[in-house]
């Protein structure tokens, strides 16, 4: 078992199912991965489509799971109903800093825009040097493939470090999950405050 096991993780996905149905089942180990581990699941606070699914594998398995979510949003994404805490917030920007400090990790399973834009940001505060937190994307089927690429591009085009890569796991089963976390462990003491809300 590795070294270091976060004891909060925040996953990152869709409010939607996918078209690919390997992708339910990898949301549901997930889920079930955490409540095994003892480790809290952090997330939006949706209760469809993938987010549904980790948080109710985590739920049905005994594990803890906190959802964060606007107010305005709480019934657009059905707001999940049995979580172990609901944190609800005003602004997309207070949900996403909720998140992150709540967790020790990220996880980014397949998702859409909103799932690209809680990635980047906190890959931006990691090159940023505003949190060593590790981040890890389970390439489900190949679906984020298109992502490296452009990972990789913007490097090769020169407007990131080549090192920026490193700021990223990217592994294809959820066994894979811990280990490559376990590979980047936070450093103590490295972050810098956030006040970005």
């Amino acid at each position: 078992m590795p070294d270091f096991i976060p004891s909060s993780l925040c996953v990152f996905c869709g409010s939607r199912f996918g078209t690919d149905p390997a992708t339910s089942e990898t949301a549901v180990a997930l889920g079930r991965l955490l409540a095994a581990e003892g480790i809290t699941l952090v997330y939006g606070g949706g209760g469809v489509g993938l987010m549904g699914l980790v948080a109710n594998a985590v739920l049905d398995s005994g594990g803890r799971a906190i959802g964060i979510i606007p107010n305005f949003l709480l019934q657009r994404e059905a707001g999940h109903p049995d979580l172990t805490e609901t944190v609800v917030v005003e602004t997309m920007h207070e949900r996403k800093l909720q998140m992150f400090e709540r967790s020790e990790a990220f996880v980014v399973l397949p998702g859409g825009i909103g799932t690209l834009e809680e990635f980047f940001e906190v890959l931006s505060w990691r090159t940023l040097g505003l949190h060593k937190k590790p981040i890890v994307i389970i390439d489900q089927g190949g679906y984020w493939q298109p992502l490296a690429a452009l990972l990789r591009g913007v490097v090769e085009g020169g407007f990131a470090d080549r090192t920026h890569l490193d700021h990223v796991a990217i592994v294809s089963e959820v066994s894979e999950v811990l280990p490559a976390i376990a590979a980047m462990p936070p450093a103590a003491g490295s972050e810098k405050p956030l006040d970005r809300v």
